[in-house]
């Protein structure tokens, strides 16, 4: 299955300049601006508790949408403001004591890791690093050695926020469950562009922004919580929609997902996000999966070619985000000259994914994410861009 060539020209913006930015924030489709800025109208136009009420059918439905793209029920689904949001109200809300262990990925994003610290600090639990195997991915081997009865919580980055690489979570999920921990999961940097089914991966809890592959609004994200377990938690943080007040001194937890939500949202953004996944439904995951795969192979195999350019991308499966050091110049100095020719990229330093990048030496790099919408002339018109800072 192939793409069609409109997607090339939505928004008109994928067709001007070159924007490899989609692992940070990235174009939103006609079908999202559309959605979020007629409801903002209608919020002008009758105020914002009408507006929601008129939608309330179409908000139902984007949360079913987001279950359908990894494949849970609707009601395992809790809209959040971000992949952060959504982390760290299923983190906080896992009991923990002295003792017990929180093992964490190699790749492990920094906030999640400053989370996972602090409540360690907190309840006297230890924080360990699952090392990774020769290609840069979990060593499963080392996992299993790693786990006992003692490891409450397993956290699995699924795309790393600094390189390509695709983690072999399904097979990580299974050994830390076999032992009885909880799997999180950190699919911010795989959910829009890598195929997920949370009962293929077997983890118990998902957390994804909208605004990455996606394409979705920003300030938007959900997390998934597995149905069998949402009862048995209660997040950090609760109000009158997570929580009903029954009596002066008690109250009741909403019987799903929604116990993680909080009263006041954008509902605009949630209706947003909603039209993105639906967007993506549209075009088929298995498509939009191959094409992202292919550009970036293709990206990669051009910036191989170049003298002095050292791709610096790990894993035996690869994805979407190409990261790489040009020799002679630093990270942002290539990130602005790329600028100035309309070329969006970032650059990934090392306090973002800290043991990773410690390990391995490296500083920074330049981060390149190319979507579905971005052609191969464009991606030729970058490698050109990059062969001529010499």
């Amino acid at each position: 299955m192939s793409l069609p060539e409109s997607v090339f020209t939505d928004p008109p913006a994928a067709a001007s300049g070159v924007f490899l930015d989609s692992a940070g924030s990235s174009l939103p489709p006609a079908a999202v601006l559309d959605t979020v800025h007629a409801h903002h109208r209608r919020e002008a136009e009758i105020g914002g508790y009408r507006a929601a009420e008129e939608r309330s059918a179409d908000y139902a439905a984007a949360r079913a949408s987001v279950g359908r793209l990894i494949g849970a029920p609707s009601e395992a689904i809790a809209f959040t403001d971000s992949a952060t949001r959504a982390w760290t109200q299923f983190f906080y809300s896992l009991p923990l004591a002295p003792g017990d262990r929180i093992l964490l990925s190699g790749v492990e994003y920094a906030s999640n890791a400053i989370a996972a610290i602090q409540r360690a600090r907190q309840t006297g639990a230890a924080v360990e690093y699952i090392p990774a195997d020769g290609h840069g991915q979990l060593d499963l081997e080392a996992l299993e050695r790693m786990l006992d009865d003692r490891v409450r919580v397993v956290s699995l980055v699924h795309v790393p926020t600094n390189g390509g690489l695709v983690n072999p979570v399904a097979e990580a999920a299974a050994l830390a469950r076999a032992h009885g921990a909880i799997v999180l999961l950190d699919a911010c940097q795989s959910a829009g562009q890598v195929a997920l089914d949370v009962d293929t991966l077997g983890v118990d809890a998902l957390s994804v922004t909208g605004r990455k592959w996606l394409r979705g609004p920003r300030g938007t994200g959900f997390l998934y919580v597995r149905p069998s377990l949402v009862k048995e938690l209660e997040p950090p943080v609760l109000d009158l929609h997570s929580a009903q007040w029954t009596a002066p001194l008690d109250y009741e937890l909403a019987p799903d997902a929604t116990r993680f939500e909080l009263w006041e949202a954008d509902v605009a953004a949630r209706l947003g996000l909603g039209a993105a996944v639906g967007h993506l439904l549209g075009l088929g995951m298995t498509a939009v999966e191959e094409a992202v795969a292919s550009g970036a192979a293709y990206l990669r195999a051009l910036l191989s070619e170049i003298p002095g350019v050292t791709v610096q991308d790990r894993g035996e499966r690869q994805c979407g985000i190409v990261t790489f050091t040009v020799d002679g110049h630093t990270p942002a100095e290539v990130k602005a000259a790329l600028r100035e020719q309309d070329i969006t990229l970032v650059t990934s330093r090392r306090p973002s994914t800290l043991i990773d990048m410690t390990e391995r030496g490296i500083e920074a790099m330049v981060r390149a994410s190319p979507h579905y919408f971005v052609s191969r002339a464009q991606l030729e018109t970058m490698a050109r861009a990059v062969r001529a800072l010499g």
